[in-house]
């Protein structure tokens, strides 16, 4: 499970205001292994952590490129799960080195979408002449949206689908980015939302979705921050661009499955616009 958090304002009014805002979580069992966030490619110039997971290593989960391109990647809450169903970690790694546009991507993974378990895809473009930011859900509708302007939550059922861990985060969320703050404060600010882990429960629309859950892994489940027994909040990763086109990529990542230490680490670099 994961949890995305952004606001998308392609042409910000003042030069102090950022593109994009993105934080995000990602919900992962403590012992898979896993790459922290570097850059790769055959030119070094794509920015993410990695699955190591055997038979899935190279997938990622929320990605950028010095070329503009970004891609975030939830997985839909559902009680069965094909074992033999496609890793989804690759939708991202193969959009980021792939030279589709985004939503042109997102309609080509449309019609493969039956060879994965239920996920849920952000594809975006930031470029000098405009800004896009695309979705698509194999369990909501056929196509692929076009995203406005706005501020948004995705958890793990469709985009917007209002459970009370998304309303609640997005309500802090929006407190924070209608603030205007230097990136430091800003990643700061946002770190503390991600680490929220208030309980959301009862959730009668989670749990209905998570039907063959136990109630007390959907009770955790709940929470912007999750903590269960060897599953749970791993990673914290926040993403700005600003009017400029100067990224801030800040990940604050689990140390060896214990929950007591966490390494930061934080990029800087100039989109190629």
């Amino acid at each position: 499970m994961c949890i995305i958090f952004f606001k998308f304002d392609p042409r910000p009014a003042s030069k102090n205001a950022y593109r994009l805002i993105l934080a995000a979580n990602r919900d992962e069992f403590y012992n898979r292994p896993s790459k922290a966030a570097d850059f790769w490619g055959s030119s070094n110039e794509i920015l993410s952590g990695l699955d190591l997971e055997e038979g899935k290593e190279g997938g990622s989960w929320l990605g950028i490129s010095k070329r503009g391109k970004l891609a975030a990647l939830t997985n839909y809450l559902e009680g069965r799960q094909n074992p033999d169903a496609q890793g989804r970690g690759f939708l991202v790694s193969n959009y980021l080195t792939d030279n589709l546009d985004s939503f042109s991507y997102l309609r080509k993974v449309s019609t493969e979408g039956h060879l994965y378990n239920g996920f849920n895809l952000l594809t975006a473009e930031f470029k000098a002449n405009e800004d896009t930011v695309c979705y698509y859900g194999n369990k909501g509708s056929s196509e692929p949206i076009r995203l406005k302007p706005g501020i948004y939550g995705l958890s793990n059922s469709l985009l917007e689908t209002p459970w009370k861990k998304l309303q609640h985060g997005k309500r802090l969320f929006s407190n924070v980015v209608g603030c205007t703050l230097p990136p430091d404060g800003m990643v700061q600010e946002l770190l503390q939302i991600l680490n929220n882990e208030d309980l959301q429960s009862p959730d009668p629309a989670q749990e209905s979705q998570g039907e063959g859950y136990s109630k007390p892994m959907l009770r955790s489940l709940s929470a912007v921050c999750v903590r269960a027994t060897g599953y749970g909040t791993r990673t914290n990763t926040i993403i700005l661009i600003d009017a400029a086109g100067n990224v801030t990529f800040t990940e604050r990542t689990m140390i060896n499955s214990d929950i007591s230490r966490w390494s930061t680490n934080s990029f800087q670099f100039q989109l190629n616009e």
